[in-house]
């Protein structure tokens, strides 16, 4: 499960399936170094994401 306390890049990196939930919200963290540092949470704040949404839509590619 994702959640908003995780690492950007590390969602990235264990779970490649969520690259294009990123691109779908417009987040090109996969391009981004902050990416290794910074939260799911601060990330959607600072690209005013609704958080909650953006879990859902990646948490729903997990499971599939």
């Amino acid at each position: 499960m994702i959640t908003q306390e995780m690492i950007i890049a590390d969602i990235i990196t264990q779970h490649p399936e969520t690259l294009p939930v990123f691109k779908q919200y417009n987040l090109d963290c996969y391009e981004c170094q902050i990416a290794d540092l910074e939260t799911l949470g601060h990330g959607a704040g600072v690209h005013k994401i609704d958080i909650a949404q953006l879990l859902v839509s990646l948490n729903a590619v997990l499971k599939k």
